[in-house]
């Protein structure tokens, strides 16, 4: 069919927007806005890859949110099947078909594999008066591979490919036609008998899922997209309960997530101080250190501290079950059970959660959005390194960071270190400590034939922090960290510190014995001094009265003479003058 031929269901010229949305979560960001509107999109994949899904879903967008009627066209499997498998996504087809998406089975009948002779005219035909009825702007014709193949030879096969074509930009439908690859590359696509269609349509997607290292990964790429600039990159995906969901580094344009100087409590007071006060809010903290140095409880201990806040928190465990995370971290004073039973805290087993990194990316976004988490435990995040290559689990180590920043979340993650090779975090394959805005790393210290904890801050951006290493000390009580303690240049920690502070202690105690010994002598002479001189002082005040009575003795004594010579010189001078007396 011409593209100039009059048709039923052509669209008016009016000015319609260059892109169509397709609802899938980080495919509308690689592509800029979706697939070219008007156009057509070929999908090329291997089987599993997605293509049908991926074609449905984004006929289901069009009908649901955009207003765009859709038709698919199903020549593998039957409209009941399609139905059937949709229904785990909750889509509602049921109440879709009734005005908004048609579904045609169009499966090649027996009689016509035997006769090799036909044309699709009469099918476009019926899909003319289908559009028209029902107003569809978007259309799929899944599976074409399989009705094309029964034609005797590759010229038949180009004439209704052009047809089909031409036929899709008369009506200027968005269009998306998927065929099946013999690999999971474009290079096998191309190479097939219908590779020339890569070169016709505007835009191509390839689709493909294989297995690494016994562990399912799907990619999507975008191999050309006409008069649009793209992401050029494979993107992994997945299949979610909501349809396709492409992994995506960063949403282009999306604002910064605002940066908050309100600190949060790490959960263990004397940390909070070597901190200056704690995490930042919606910082990323990364806990390193061999098995068995706590990086479990020191994790459990933050999202204790931020449900006693009344924050909504998240715990996922790789390592246990979350009943025996809850028994065991009870041991040593974190009481997790009342805030897991009253909806604060929730727990996830990891177990419970099988496939790629990317797998366990998505199941935890959507477990902390529908839980409105504002802080997220993952213990521990090196886990993801087990499930694909470095390059995938890297990738998602830094879209988890990225995405609890854009969320606000206070995210903590643990990660386990190589004992055997004494390697710090930042040189195991999975570097999340390049990111993190706090590390604290955990190791072990061996001394006198015992193992002693010891936590260090690496790096705290933005903030003062300690450049110490304190011992942790796990017991009933909780969690804390004791001040450093040296001894001849040497960090002591465990029993020696123990030994070496009772001997101190012991010298100590001795020199308060001997102290308070002189001080009772120096009191006893003091005293003996003391009578001493108030004796003397005794003595010394009876002399000055003794002196005083014989001073004033003396000076009575000289009185009583000084009058008996005055009165003896009186007398003698009354004998004197008797005999010069005249008589009468």
């Amino acid at each position: 069919m011409s593209a100039n031929h009059p048709s039923p269901g052509r669209r008016s010229s009016a000015k319609l927007p260059s892109k169509a949305l397709t609802g899938i979560i980080g495919f509308d960001e690689i592509t800029g806005g979706g697939l070219p509107r008007g156009r057509t999109t070929l999908l090329a994949g291997g089987p599993g890859s997605g293509k049908t899904l991926l074609a449905l879903q984004f006929l289901v967008h069009g009908a649901q949110d955009c207003q765009e009627p859709g038709i698919f066209v199903a020549f593998e499997e039957t409209a009941k099947r399609i139905v059937a498998n949709a229904d785990s996504f909750g889509w509602r087809l049921a109440a879709l078909r009734r005005k908004k998406l048609f579904i045609m089975d169009a499966q090649p009948m027996p009689e016509l594999v035997q006769a090799g002779d036909f044309d699709l005219s009469g099918m476009l035909a019926a899909l003319d008066a289908k559009i028209k009825e029902m107003g569809a702007r978007r259309i799929v014709f899944d599976a074409l591979d399989i009705v094309l193949a029964l034609l005797p030879e590759p010229a038949a096969i180009r004439r209704e490919v052009y047809r089909l074509h031409e036929w899709l930009l008369a009506r200027e439908l968005t269009g998306i036609i998927t065929v099946k690859a013999d690999g999971n590359d474009a290079g096998a696509v191309i190479g097939q008998l219908f590779g020339f269609m890569q070169f016709m349509v505007d835009c191509a997607v390839i689709l493909s899922h294989c297995v690494l290292l016994g562990v399912s990964h799907r990619n999507l790429r975008v191999l050309k997209y006409r008069g649009s600039s793209f992401d050029e990159n494979e993107s992994p995906f997945l299949i979610g309960n909501s349809g396709l969901e492409v992994a995506v580094a960063r949403t282009p344009g999306r604002v910064d997530a605002k940066v908050s100087k309100e600190r949060v409590s790490s959960g263990v007071k004397r940390l909070d101080t070597m901190l200056d006060g704690g995490y930042y809010r919606g910082a990323s903290v990364l806990i390193t250190g061999f098995s068995g140095t706590a990086k479990t409880t020191l994790s459990a201990a933050f999202a204790e501290a931020a449900c006693r806040r009344g924050e909504r928190t998240m715990f996922v465990s790789f390592d246990s079950d979350c009943t025996e995370v809850v028994r065991n971290l009870a041991s040593v004073g974190i009481r997790l059970k009342p805030y897991v039973n009253s909806g604060c805290l929730r727990m996830i087993s990891a177990r419970s959660i099988a496939g790629s990194a990317e797998t366990y990316l998505v199941r935890i976004k959507t477990l902390a959005q529908a839980h409105g988490a504002r802080c997220l435990v993952i213990d521990p995040v090196s886990t993801w390194y087990k499930s694909g290559n470095d390059l995938s689990a890297q990738s998602v180590a830094d879209r988890l960071i990225d995405w609890a920043k854009g969320e606000g979340l206070t995210l903590v993650c643990t990660s386990l270190s190589d004992e055997m090779s004494n390697r710090m975090e930042s040189n195991s394959p999975l570097q999340v400590s390049m990111l993190a805005d706090t590390w604290i790393h955990l190791n072990y210290l061996v001394q006198a034939g015992e193992r002693n904890r010891g936590l260090s801050i690496v790096k705290s951006r933005g903030t003062a922090h300690s450049n110490q290493v304190r011992e942790l000390i796990l017991s009933d009580a909780g969690v804390t960290l004791s001040d450093t303690y040296t001894a001849g240049g040497e960090v002591l920690m465990g029993t020696l510190r123990w030994e070496k502070e009772s001997a101190e202690r012991a010298v100590h105690e001795a020199a308060e014995v001997v102290t308070k010994l002189k001080g009772v002598k120096l009191d006893a002479e003091e005293a003996e001094l003391a009578a001493r001189l108030k004796a003397l002082q005794v003595e010394l005040v009876a002399k000055q009265v003794e002196k005083a009575l014989l001073a004033s003795a003396t000076q009575s004594r000289k009185g009583e003479l000084s009058r008996g010579r005055t009165r003896m010189q009186e007398l003698r001078g009354a004998d004197a003058a008797k005999p010069g007396r005249k008589s009468s």
